[in-house]
């Protein structure tokens, strides 16, 4: 029986995907690199740091890692803060206030930095249903290297196999799966580019959950 949920955020509780795209192709404007729409999709689920790791391997970008991080932090806040018609995902909220009141562990295990997981779950008052906020700049790598997930499942009251993971990434898929943990793919429509093949059970709306079809995993 599942007794654990863990979410990823981007693209499952909210979508801070068009502002994070926002701030990297504002910021990539600045630093006169091209990055292609396909090549930025394939860094989606990896962290800030990551992502310039990768870029700074394949452009001639001078600056370090932690001042690129940064100005696109700083554009992201801007953009983030000044946007109003940012909502969570359709029906996520009812499914984490259903499983919250039924007793289900809700844990966050996110690539995002933690200063915007506290500014998402802040505006969404969001902290009162999650027991533990993992975020992946605590971490080397980035999904689909499965290491945030599998701490994510040690914070668990259950053993992983009671756990479940929601995501939406082709990465986030992958690495819940190197995690040895059953995962259920989100057919994001703003996520359509992503590859959710390998999850266990795929839905393409939150109303397709409930506390008692998750329980019984």
């Amino acid at each position: 029986m599942i007794k654990t949920v863990i979410f990823d955020m981007d693209g499952v509780i909210v979508d801070t995907e068009p502002v994070h795209s926002y701030a990297y192709f504002q910021h990539f404007a600045e630093l006169n690199i091209d990055v292609s729409k396909d090549m930025f999709t394939t860094f989606m689920g990896n962290s800030t740091r990551n992502t310039f790791q990768k870029l700074k391997n394949l452009f001639p970008i001078e600056q370090e890692v932690e001042d690129l991080i940064q100005r696109k932090r700083t554009i992201f806040n801007d953009a983030f803060d000044n946007k109003e018609d940012l909502y969570l995902i359709e029906g996520v909220e009812k499914l984490i206030q259903d499983l919250h009141s039924n007793g289900m562990q809700l844990i966050l295990a996110s690539s995002a930095a933690k200063v915007t997981i506290d500014r998402v779950f802040k505006r969404f008052n969001l902290h009162q249903y999650f027991t533990h906020i993992v975020s992946g700049e605590d971490f080397p790598n980035s999904k689909p290297d499965p290491a945030i997930f599998e701490y994510a499942a040690s914070l668990s009251v259950a053993p992983k196999e009671n756990c479940i993971i929601i995501e939406d990434s082709t990465n986030g898929v992958k690495a819940a799966k190197a995690a040895g943990i059953f995962c259920v793919g989100y057919n994001s429509v703003n996520s359509k580019l992503q590859d959710i093949s390998m999850a266990d059970v795929k839905i393409n709306n939150f109303d397709e959950l409930n506390f008692e079809i998750i329980s019984n995993y």
